[in-house]
């Protein structure tokens, strides 16, 4: 947290957790480009050595967390699941953090790391640099590997926020239990070069991410003393270095403030969290720049550019935390003209990035004005696109009935600004009213963020993001506390040439919800996936989300092949495989993308389209009947209202996400009957017209095993797609049948309600002299063949979605 009236030559210095800057080669500063370059490299080579240690001390402090998490199973815990999550939040996100920046460090210097010891010692000891750069070495750029860990400090920002409790439930449990002492007495490192190994102490490496923090503000500082102003990399660090530095000053606030929150009149009023959203007001949408403090919220609007003198803010309303309402929604969908409006934008932006990186290869890195020219036009059109495309509302309503209305462009952002504000609520503050002439003048020295997260100021270098098909299959879920009926939400980053949100359909009500269900992104310039779990209620203004998590992607891992992982998202864990398969991207279309309809269509080209073997609007309506549809009296018998079914109708052949909303909000009786217009519609039935004879050939046999048998191994002829959404109805209706004394749907009744869809006899050609089946006959087939299915007692499960191909299971 940052302090408001912090003085403004308050020295770095002073902070409490400062440490002693790396060990540096005892010359002058020197000046011209090469001999910076070489003291440098010097330097980051230290750097290297030293997250080669730290990262090695994380590793030791995640060595217990497999064996205290099999004992928190158990009857006799060394630590309940409570406890474990609070003594290792955030390490391990921070070591993979730290991973990702010391394996691409070290890429980059490549031979630089091969410098033998005497040569640095030579270094050290005479007045000049004596190691000679190796071809091409002053071309190295390491500043977007310092921003881009930055950016991420807030992991460290848990870390010291969980710090006190982690460290309390290690000191009781030292004194305790001997497990554990035994257990913590083992974090030893690995033997060193002369055979030696260092002991560590639990506290002693939950310290280490405290002590680590301060140092990257300090590197930062010897790096650009060692950068040439023309370097490509001296504004990336300087950057890095402004981020770093007002995180590292919100770090020593905290412990201040952490035990009086409570802003007592003359106190002190801390900055928590800022950041840009877009406010509604009158209808017209516009980019405003909101400061949380520990007692009130602050709306500012922003003049004279992002950077630079003339930056200056613009009051527009503060609201007092105590009392404050929030209220969130899910997306919400525009208007056809705005998204006419938004496709035409970003094809332009498709376009304009595409000229500017030829310019920019044929410019070889020296610029030009045409380039500066595309370079801002580009971020003008994200500009606007953010500001209209912004769709996660959040609203504000204070005791005395003042509201404002916010949206937020991510899930994930709008929850941490819930997270943060009914954190502060509950912490019974006082408000002081603010000197709003003070306050917004002291927000261009207090901001943390200094500009609106547009993918064109990002730092990106090639081969750092992706760029190509991201593929998302998620699983399951399980760790839930009780039943819910949950959905993914996943968000990538990058340009939004193409939609980088999706959803996952609801589940059914259960403690380990089922997806298996694949969602493909079109990416460029990605680098980080976020994950929200959700849970929903009766109606879709009932929802909650569940926990969340973000991860880097790293191309290398997930390049052409699927790779399963299970992310923590607090108490819930999320199993997914993703795939990233690089390619050049095709031009987004000017017109908004309308989805294919999967009413009338072959069975197969639905499934194919949506990735899967059962598809959604089988899987959909069935799990709402499933919901609350199997008390209903008459269920599949009695119809819905036609105006309803044709709703529905519309809604799966437009828009799937808007259809699964409708679902939930209808009469059940037009969900049922939905579903059985949809088999009703299907061009050619869901078991093949080519099977009939032999299906009505099998009921002639006697006895019922064979008869079954031999009706299972027919079925296995359909394709792969009929097979398993047929198992998957048959289920569905057996689990329906189960409930026949309160609905009055016996297996007989439903089969006679969907034999008919299910089965169809081959249309008779002109010249078939073959035997003819009056019409009773073939409705009692379709009837017997089903029934008789859903008598099968060794009925197969079905698959739901193609097995994918996929590397062992990661815990992350």
């Amino acid at each position: 947290m940052v302090d408001v009236f912090s003085e403004e030559g308050q020295d770095f210095a002073q902070s409490p957790l400062q440490t002693e800057s790396p060990a540096l080669p005892n010359t002058p500063t020197s000046r011209t480009p090469k001999d910076m370059e070489q003291r440098k490299l010097v330097v980051l080579k230290d750097i290297l050595s030293s997250e080669e240690v730290y990262l090695n001390e994380l590793e030791i402090l995640l060595t217990p967390m497999k064996a205290l998490k099999a004992a928190a199973g158990t009857s006799q815990p060394v630590l309940s699941n409570q406890q474990l999550q609070t003594v290792f939040y955030q390490v391990p996100e921070l070591r993979d953090l730290h991973k990702d920046f010391y394996t691409s460090l070290k890429a980059r210097l490549g031979p630089v790391t091969d410098l033998d010891q005497e040569t640095h010692q030579d270094m050290e000891t005479k007045e000049g640099p004596a190691v000679q750069l190796h071809q091409g070495a002053h071309q190295l750029c390491v500043g977007d590997l310092f921003l881009k860990v930055v950016n991420h400090l807030g992991v460290y920002r848990g870390f010291i926020d969980n710090y006190e409790n982690a460290v309390d439930i290690v000191r009781k449990c030292m004194q305790s239990d001997q497990r554990f002492r035994t257990l913590a007495g083992s974090m030893m490192s690995c033997r060193g070069p002369d055979n030696s190994r260092t002991t560590y102490t639990f506290e002693g490496l939950l310290y280490k991410p405290l002590d680590r923090v301060t140092k990257t503000t300090l590197v930062l500082h010897d790096l650009l003393r060692h950068t040439p102003p023309d370097h490509q990399d001296h504004a990336l660090l300087q950057e890095a270095l402004r981020i770093s530095s007002g995180f590292l000053s919100g770090v020593n606030e905290r412990p201040q403030c952490k035990k009086a929150v409570t802003v007592s009149r003359g106190g002190r009023r801390q900055l928590i969290r800022d950041g840009f959203v877009v406010e509604v007001c009158e209808g017209e949408r516009s980019l405003r720049h909101l400061f949380l403090y520990t007692d009130i919220l602050l709306c500012v609007k922003l003049k004279g550019g992002f950077t630079g003198k003339n930056v200056q803010y613009r009051f527009c309303w503060y609201m007092p935390l105590a009392g404050l309402r929030l209220h969130w929604s899910t997306e919400q969908k525009h208007p056809a003209d705005l998204q006419q409006r938004i496709s035409n934008m970003k094809a332009k932006m498709f376009h304009l990035r595409h000229e500017l990186r030829l310019q920019g290869r044929a410019c070889k890195g020296l610029g030009s004005w045409a380039v500066e020219r595309g370079r801002k036009k580009l971020e003008e059109l994200e500009l606007w696109l953010l500001t209209h495309t912004s769709s996660l509302m959040l609203e504000f309503q204070s005791p005395s009935c003042k509201s404002h209305t916010l949206y937020l462009p991510s899930l994930y952002e709008l929850d941490e600004w819930r997270d943060d504000i009914n954190k502060l609520k509950g912490e019974n503050i006082e408000t002081v009213p603010p000197d709003l002439l003070t306050l917004t003048s002291a927000c261009v020295k207090l901001r943390m963020s200094q500009q609106p997260h547009l993918q064109c100021l990002r730092s990106n270098k090639e081969g750092l993001s992706l760029c190509g098909t991201l593929s998302v299959a998620v699983h399951w879920a399980c760790g839930l506390n009780m039943a819910v009926s949950a959905y993914v939400c996943v968000e990538v980053d990058g340009f939004e040439f193409f939609e980088n949100k999706a959803q996952t359909r609801p589940s059914l009500c259960s403690q380990t919800p089922n997806w298996e269900e694949e969602l493909v992104f079109q990416v460029d310039g990605a680098q980080e996936l976020r994950l929200m779990c959700v849970s929903q209620g009766k109606n879709d203004s009932e929802v909650e989300i569940i926990g969340k998590t973000s991860l880097q992607l790293d191309a290398n891992v997930i390049l052409n092949k699927w790779k399963k992982v299970t992310l923590s998202l607090g108490q819930v864990e999320v199993t997914m495989s993703i795939k990233y398969i690089p390619q050049p991207l095709s031009p987004p279309s000017s017109n908004p993308i309308q989805q294919q309809p999967v009413f009338g269509v072959l069975i197969g080209d639905v499934a194919q389209q949506e990735g899967v073997l059962v598809p959604h609007i089988v899987r959909s309506c069935a799990e709402e009947v499933e919901r609350r549809g199997l008390e209903e009296e008459g269920i599949y018998r009695i119809s819905g209202s036609t105006k309803d079914i044709q709703i529905l109708k519309t809604a799966f052949d437009t828009n799937y996400r808007e259809a699964v909303g409708k679902l939930r909000s209808m009469d059940v009786n037009a969900v049922s009957g939905a579903l059985k217009l949809y088999f009703r519609e299907l061009p050619e039935s869901l078991i093949p017209a080519h099977l009939f004879q032999s299906l009505s050939q099998s009921l002639e046999i006697p006895e019922m095993d064979g008869k079954l048998n031999r009706m299972l191994t027919l079925l296995q002829a359909c394709s792969d797609v009929n097979r398993n959404t047929f198992l998957f109805l048959l289920h569905h209706l057996k689990r329906v049948a189960v409930k026949q004394e309160v609905n009055k749907m016996s297996m007989s009744n439903l089969a006679t309600v969907f034999g008919p869809s299910l089965l169809r006899p081959p249309v008779a050609s002109a010249g078939d002299c073959g035997p003819r089946v009056d019409i009773s006959q073939e409705v009692e087939v379709q009837v017997q063949v089903v029934y008789l299915f859903l008598q099968c007692q060794n009925l197969p499960e079905p698959l739901l979605a193609l097995p994918l191909d996929t590397e062992e299971d990661v815990d992350t």
